[in-house]
C-alpha cells in the first residue's frame, strides 16, 4: 500500500504535480525498501515540507523538477540561514540537510534531477549530546516504585517489566512494546534471552536476567487478557498493544513523584544501562552489539558519560582537587 502523500505538501505552498509524484515514491521507498519507522517518516515529510515553503518564496513561484535540478549552493545556503534566523538549532537543520541530500539522491537515482550544489553545501555541525543517564539508586528506584502509580495490580506488573526490559536489557522503549508474546523469555529456544528487532528490521540477541525474566513472567500471569503468541506481550487496559505514551506519562508521574530532572524518561533507562555496564567493566563492543547500535562511535558516547562520572568522584573526593 502507497503511503498517503501529505496533502498540505502540495497545496501550502503548491508544487508542480511532477514533484508531488516525486516526494510520494521517495515516501514510499523509505517506508517499504528502506523501511524506516513512521515517526521517522513523519520527521522526514516535515523537513521537506519546510524546504519547500522556503524555496517557493525564494524563487517566487512554485517550483519544479527542473527548477530543483537548477538550485545553486546559494539557494541551499539561504535556506539555512532562513533556519537559522528562526532560531532552530543546529541538530534540527542537520538532520533537514540529510533529509534534502536523501531526497535528491533518490531523485538523481531515478533519473528525475542532478543537482550537485548540494553537496557543497556545509551543514552547520551540531553539538555532541552526551546520554544523559540515571544514578543507579535513582534507576533502582523508578524500578521499585513505578508499579505502586497503578491502581490495577496487573498494570503495575506490567509498567515494572517494561522498565526492567528498558533498564536490565538496554531495549529502546519501542523494542520493548513491539515484543510479542511468543518472544518472552523462556518461550523459545533461548529461555535467557530473547530477540529483539531495532532500527532497520535488525535483529540482535539479548540476555536477558532472572530478575527481569520473573517481572515478564509475574505480569503474564496476572494479565487478564488472553494473551497469544503472535499477538503483542504488552497490552493496555482494552486488551491492545501498549503505547509509548503511557509509559511516558508514568515516568512523569515518577519524575514528580522522586524529584527527578526532566532528563529522566524511559530512554533514560536504555542510556543508564549502558552506562553501567561501561563503569562496570563491561567492553564498548559488547555494550554496541548489546544496543544494537550501527556505529561504534554511536556508543563511544557513553566513555564521555563515565568520564563526568569519574572527574565527579575525583573532585569530590581527592584531596588534591579540593585546594
Amino acid at each position: 500500500m502507497k503511503p498517503e502523500f501529505d496533502k498540505e505538501l502540495v497545496t501550502e505552498p503548491p508544487v508542480e504535480p511532477a514533484v508531488a509524484a516525486a516526494v510520494g515514491d521517495w515516501r514510499e521507498w523509505l517506508a517499504f525498501e528502506r523501511r524506516i519507522s513512521p515517526h521517522t517518516l513523519d520527521a522526514y515529510s516535515r523537513d521537506l515540507q519546510k524546504f519547500f515553503r522556503f524555496i517557493s518564496g525564494h524563487l517566487g513561484f512554485p517550483p519544479g523538477l527542473s527548477d530543483l535540478n537548477d538550485l545553486k549552493p546559494q539557494d541551499f545556503r539561504g535556506y539555512l540561514a532562513a533556519r537559522h534566523a528562526d532560531g532552530l538549532a543546529r541538530s534540527s537543520t542537520a538532520r533537514a540537510m540529510s533529509t534534502l541530500r536523501n531526497f535528491f539522491k533518490f531523485l538523481e537515482h531515478r533519473g528525475l534531477a542532478e543537482n550537485a550544489a548540494i553537496t557543497a553545501v556545509k551543514t552547520p555541525k551540531p553539538p555532541r549530546s552526551v546520554p544523559k543517564a540515571l544514578d543507579e539508586l535513582s534507576a533502582f528506584e523508578v524500578i521499585e516504585i513505578i508499579g505502586d502509580l497503578q491502581e490495577e495490580p496487573w498494570l503495575g506488573k506490567r509498567d515494572t517489566a517494561v522498565v526492567l526490559l528498558l533498564y536490565g536489557c538496554g531495549l529502546r522503549l519501542g523494542e520493548a512494546l513491539g515484543l510479542n508474546l511468543g518472544q518472552a523469555p523462556g518461550r523459545d529456544d533461548n529461555p535467557d534471552s530473547i530477540v529483539v528487532t531495532g532500527k532497520g528490521d535488525k535483529q540482535r540477541l539479548v540476555p536477558v536476567l532472572p530478575i527481569v525474566a520473573s517481572a515478564i513472567e509475574d505480569y503474564i500471569e496476572a494479565c487478564p487478557h488472553d494473551l497469544i503468541d503472535a499477538g503483542p506481550l504488552f497490552v493496555g487496559k482494552r486488551g491492545k498493544r501498549l503505547t509509548s505514551r503511557i509509559i511516558q506519562r508514568q515516568m512523569a508521574l515518577l519524575r514528580a513523584q522522586l524529584g527527578l530532572p526532566d532528563t529522566a524518561t524511559p530512554h533514560a533507562l536504555r542510556h543508564s544501562f549502558a552506562t553501567h555496564l561501561l563503569a562496570g567493566g563491561g567492553d564498548l563492543r559488547t555494550i554496541q552489539e548489546l544496543l544494537g547500535h550501527a556505529s561504534l562511535s554511536t556508543t563511544q558516547r557513553y566513555t564521555e558519560v563515565d568520564a563526568e562520572r569519574l572527574r565527579s568522584v575525583y573532585d569530590g573526593a581527592h584531596p588534591r582537587a579540593r585546594r
